[in-house]
């Protein structure tokens, strides 16, 4: 199915509730079996949300939180290091500190929001070993941002999703499989089709394997065994190449009954969640509600894998695709139609970057 009359505004606005309704339908399933949440919501699993409002959990909020920065720094006209970085620190603090901020966050989000709140410089702040999924479920406006109406060209965005990654997990492949997502978002809001996807996302991290951004990264890069910085990212990028051919395997003998968890991996990690979110929207590349059920219905992570999904699912359908009634009952609605907003200003028709 072709969707090049899909405006770009309609993307924007698909690509983020997306990964709020993914959130909100994957939260229930999250540490069950398979069998579990089949036997709980028969006779195929959860494919409606359930509440009013609908809540999410700290993926959504996140993904809020640093939408919301990069969108001030867009209005301020000033993407530089400096002006982001504390943007997207004071966005975070303020997220530790919130009062929703009791849905089971991640211990590396927390470690690492709470050494930047007391002041500590981000390469101190953050948690240099972890890769996990934390990273990425939260990176979709990076991806959102428009190389025309917001003057950001592709080095800076692939810095941005980095860096935004770099403040809470410090280890190469959060880095890298952060810089995937945005660039996967990116493509798919910009109307690359889905069966061309995988060689256009493999062939960009082909690309930027040796790709450092040391305006932006510092010298994150310094770590006993590690004698380059080209050499620190080649390692984030491998492991992003090597779940891309899990994908790939998984995608050239399709199996829609089975687990995608067992294909791709779990999703705890960055690189999987990245996988594991795209195999189950290939799989269903026109049937955004049939993904979103896919993916929750999995036994790893099936939040941030559903929330991928559905950021993938939304960049490429459009809003329209999405129920309108789901649309009323998420919660912080009202957020994402804002953040909608003010990342679609000025924005050309679908295909403009």
């Amino acid at each position: 199915m072709k969707n090049s009359r899909v405006s770009r505004e309609e993307r924007v606005a698909g690509c983020l509730f997306g990964l709020a309704f993914g959130d909100a339908l994957g939260a229930p399933t999250e540490f069950l079996t398979v069998a579990e949440i089949v036997s709980r919501w028969p006779p195929i699993g959860p494919g409606e949300l359930a509440g009013h409002p609908a809540r999410v959990t700290d993926d959504t909020q996140m993904a809020l939180a640093l939408g919301e920065a990069l969108a001030e720094a867009v209005v301020r006209r000033d993407l530089s290091p400096g002006t982001v970085e504390s943007l997207i620190r004071s966005a975070f603090v303020g997220w530790l500190n919130s009062p929703d901020n009791n849905r089971a966050p991640g211990m590396t989000c927390l470690r690492a929001c709470e050494a930047l709140e007391t002041g500590k410089p981000w390469p101190e702040a953050t948690v240099k070993g972890s890769k996990g999924c934390g990273a990425n479920m939260r990176v979709a406006a990076v991806g959102l941002l428009d190389t025309k109406a917001h003057g950001v060209s592709e080095a800076e965005r692939a810095a941005l999703a980095q860096f935004q990654a770099a403040l809470t997990h410090g280890h190469p492949t959060a880095l890298a499989a952060s810089d995937l997502t945005a660039f996967t978002v990116a493509r798919l809001a910009a109307g690359v089709e889905p069966p061309s996807l995988l060689k256009v996302v493999r062939d960009y991290a082909v690309s930027q394997r040796t790709v450092y951004h040391a305006d932006w990264l510092g010298d994150l890069w310094r770590r006993p065994g590690v004698e380059s910085p080209e050499e620190f990212i080649a390692r984030g990028w491998e492991e992003c190449l090597k779940a891309l051919d899990r994908l790939e395997a998984a995608l050239s003998s399709p199996d829609y009954d089975a687990d995608p968890c067992l294909a791709t991996g779990a999703g705890w990690v960055a690189e999987e969640a990245l996988a594991t979110g795209l195999l189950c929207f290939l799989h269903y590349p026109d049937e955004p509600l049939n993904a979103l059920r896919r993916a929750a219905v999995t036994s790893g992570d099936s939040d941030s894998i559903a929330c991928l999904t559905g950021a993938f699912a939304g960049a490429h359908l459009g809003a329209g695709r999405w129920p309108h009634e789901w649309v009323r009952r998420i919660e912080y609605s009202e957020r994402l139609v804002m953040l909608a907003g003010e990342l679609s200003k000025g924005a050309t028709e679908a295909g403009s970057g």
